[in-house]
């Protein structure tokens, strides 16, 4: 749920700077843990800035999102080196482990859970980052004692 307050809180952080748009759109995202579309609204009424605008950055970075998401997001790499040494394997793991589909979210609202094409460190291939903590070198059995740190 979105509370017009922690909005208004942040764009008064930015000073309703239209230059800040991405910084207000990241400060939302952290709070909210999604963009919900009065956010969205009002962020471009006391920015004076086109909603369509705000919309189009929503839209292009990938870590904004749409839609709800956990307290925990889940990034499962499968970029080429990820791939070839099991991240399939790890993502059907996870996939069973919380029982969500790719995109969505648990019912406890705990973990989302996405893929993503590359996050740049082949060389710990397979990785999973969750919450900005990269855990390399994985493997299926590994994911239940990974997932546990993560109330």
């Amino acid at each position: 749920m979105m509370s017009v307050s922690v909005v208004a809180r942040i764009l008064e952080r930015h000073r309703s700077n239209p230059a800040a748009a991405i910084a207000v759109l990241q400060d939302l995202q952290k709070e909210l843990r999604w963009l919900p579309e009065p956010a969205l609204r009002l962020a471009a009424l006391r920015l004076g800035v086109p909603l369509t605008q705000i919309y189009g950055l929503a839209t292009f970075y990938h870590s904004f999102s749409l839609k709800p998401r956990g307290r925990h997001l889940i990034q499962v790499c499968l970029g080429t080196a990820c791939h070839v040494r099991g991240a399939p394997r790890i993502e059907t793991a996870i996939h069973d482990q919380l029982k969500v589909p790719l995109g969505g979210m648990t019912a406890d609202e705990r973990f989302s859970v996405e893929t993503v094409r590359c996050v740049g460190c082949c060389g710990l291939a397979p990785v999973v980052v969750i919450d900005e903590e990269f855990h390399g070198n994985l493997e299926a059995k590994d994911v239940p004692k990974v997932l546990e740190n993560y109330p």
